[in-house]
């Protein structure tokens, strides 16, 4: 338990109050009286002394001065401030204006899975729309540039904008957390994806990509740990920071000796690093569990339905729901794997099953084998996988949840344990009130069956339950083994201090006696409550609170990647550099705004 560390204790502030490195970082100054912040710019004082409420209106109201980046210009620029000397903030020339347009055109369409050749397109619409609406300033567009290499270098230039708002957030982290994505590729198969989330003192969350690592040159798990490493290293996170590992259910990354876990937890062994939980069941949650419960190759066989769909029933009104789904997952192109994936998710199979009649029709129609619906095992098969895949889906959808924290996803997955409890039970006894497919199967086929005939298989589906029972525990075992440090992260006025460590006694029943405290936590979310919490006073608390909140809680940014890859298959599946891809999935995953003027006047602060 982090409550009670083997190895040694969280760093935490001795004070929280004015620190004097904000002058030059933040343009803020101490307060003749009283407390806060003041800033040298535009004289407000900011009450708060979080960190983040100081940055936040640093960079909504002065991030003009970010173009002083030298330590010898950022003394000189507080000097001057001091003396009530601030220096004029120019307009931006109509050459700066068309660069700014040119950036955030080259942004929009990275998000939007756009080719570098389709500027000039976009350019061309903007041309033709100011001709016939403002004919007067068809001329103020002259000066963007959205030709094909400088849309790729303006691209590059935000990523590195991007990338240097991480690093610098990053020196802040008190715990960080990392999530290892081997299965977003899906329709490629040679790539990592690294994604990071920090915590700082004050408890703001920041989830963001940290690098992409090309498995086609880092084959071994050594290299590929080689290159985790050294991002860590270039973002200056050190491995005594880390405190949790989420990651695919893969060999690469969960193999009981060679798996690259076990690696990185190795190498986290040492007396000043904390014990790093990991847990593999959060990404691609459909997907894990899918392989387990589908006993009869039902996906294969309906992706060969599909197929066939998509090629010779594109005109059947009864099919356009479908295929248009199926487009807006994976492109109008029919890729095996990406067609795979999308099948195994429960409402997509629950869309077909409904259709099941309609397509018997079509393939009937088109000369198509449809021996599946004579074969009473492979529809009850069918029915049961629907349902699972339903509950599952559930599930999935509450995982997605993000800044809820790992304690709530705890949670969640031991209310979904409880609950396949309950399914195995009522397989067992036939009864199948929470098996909506299965029961409509075994309806329909007592009409065309004798009476004595068998038609459901109990035993089949109990191993099945059983099976995804043991993944469930043996996927998440390690939340278990904090499973009293989320308790108390979720509950710190429920927990009760017998209960508790001897070590965290003293803070628990001081923290449970303060009023005040207790009248903040009723009225603040738990974030905003553990970041008020004095860390002078509250430290093993403190510390707690910093490692759970540092924990991924959903798998919300790796579906970000996942849904960017499927839906832009056609532009990614093209010759494309590892930095060209690495940039535009962190402008396709990240919640930082880049710094336009820094981009535009060439004075990105670089801190790679």
């Amino acid at each position: 338990m982090w409550m009670t560390p083997k190895r040694s204790k969280m760093e935490v502030e001795e004070a929280r109050g004015f620190r004097p490195e904000w002058t030059q970082r933040f343009l803020v100054v101490e307060p003749p009286e009283g407390e806060g912040a003041l800033c040298l710019v535009c004289g407000h004082l900011v009450v708060s002394l979080c960190e983040r409420d100081v940055r936040r209106h640093y960079e909504a109201e002065h991030h003009y001065y970010e173009r002083y980046v030298e330590e010898g210009e950022r003394a000189a620029l507080v000097e001057r401030l001091r003396q009530g000397d601030l220096p004029e903030i120019p307009p931006l020339t109509p050459e700066e204006r068309a660069a700014r347009a040119g950036l955030g055109l080259a942004r929009l369409l990275a998000l939007k899975g756009c080719g570098w050749g389709d500027g000039d397109f976009v350019y061309q619409c903007m041309e033709v729309m100011l001709r016939d609406v403002l004919p007067d300033h068809v001329s103020a567009i002259g000066g963007i540039d959205l030709s094909p290499d400088i849309v790729r270098q303006r691209v590059l230039n935000i990523n590195e904008n991007l990338r240097s708002q991480l690093f610098n957030r990053a020196k802040d982290f008190k715990a960080y957390s990392l999530a290892l994505d081997d299965q977003a590729f899906v329709a490629y198969e040679n790539y990592l994806l690294v994604f990071v989330r920090g915590v700082d003192q004050d408890l703001e969350v920041q989830e963001e990509l940290l690098t992409i690592v090309n498995l086609t040159h880092h084959f071994s798990v050594g290299a590929l740990m080689a290159a985790i490493l050294e991002a860590l290293q270039t973002a200056g996170l050190s491995l005594q920071r880390m405190v949790g590992l989420t990651t695919t259910h893969t060999l690469r990354m969960i193999g009981e000796n060679s798996g690259l876990v076990s690696y990185m937890r190795e190498k986290a062994v040492s007396p000043n690093c904390w014990n790093v939980i990991h847990y593999s069941g959060f990404l691609h949650l459909e997907l894990l569990s899918s392989y387990d419960v589908d006993v009869n190759q039902v996906i294969n066989t309906v992706s060969e339905w599909i197929v066939l769909i998509k090629t010779r029933g594109v005109r059947r009104p009864e099919f356009q729901a479908l295929l248009t789904e199926s487009e807006s997952e994976h492109g109008e192109r029919v890729n095996g794997r990406c067609l795979n994936n999308w099948l195994r998710k429960g409402k997509t199979l629950k869309v077909i099953f409904a259709l099941r009649k309609e397509i018997e029709a079509f393939l009937v129609s088109v000369g198509a084998t449809t021996v599946h619906f004579t074969d009473k095992q492979w529809l009850c098969d069918f029915g049961f996988l629907v349902d699972i895949m339903n509950h599952l889906r559930d599930l999935s959808e509450l995982l997605r949840i993000n800044k809820v924290f790992a304690a709530a996803a705890f949670d969640h997955i031991c209310t979904f344990e409880v609950k396949l409890n309950l399914l195995q039970r009522h397989i067992e006894e036939k009864n199948l009130t929470h098996f909506a497919a299965l029961r409509e199967v075994v309806d329909e086929l007592k009409q065309h069956v004798k009476e004595d005939e068998k038609i459901l298989d109990p035993d089949r589906y109990q191993v099945v339950i059983c099976r995804l029972q043991k993944e469930f525990e043996r996927h998440f075992k390690d939340l278990k083994f904090i499973k009293k440090d989320l308790e108390l992260f979720a509950n710190p006025f429920n927990f009760k201090p017998e209960y508790a460590p001897i070590s965290v006694r003293v803070e628990l029943t001081k923290l449970q006696a303060n009023t005040n405290l207790w009248n903040e936590y009723r009225n603040k979310d738990l974030g905003q409550f553990y970041a008020g919490l004095p860390a002078e006073s509250y430290p093993i608390i403190k510390g707690v609170a910093c490692k759970v909140a540092s924990l991924f809680d959903s798998s919300e940014i790796c579906d970000k990647a996942f849904s960017y890859l499927t839906r832009n298959q056609h532009i990614l599946s093209q010759p494309l550099t590892d930095e060209h891809l690495h940039a535009l999935f962190r402008i396709a995953t990240t919640e930082i705004e880049p710094h336009w003027d820094a981009l535009v006047r060439g004075r990105n602060q670089l801190n790679p």
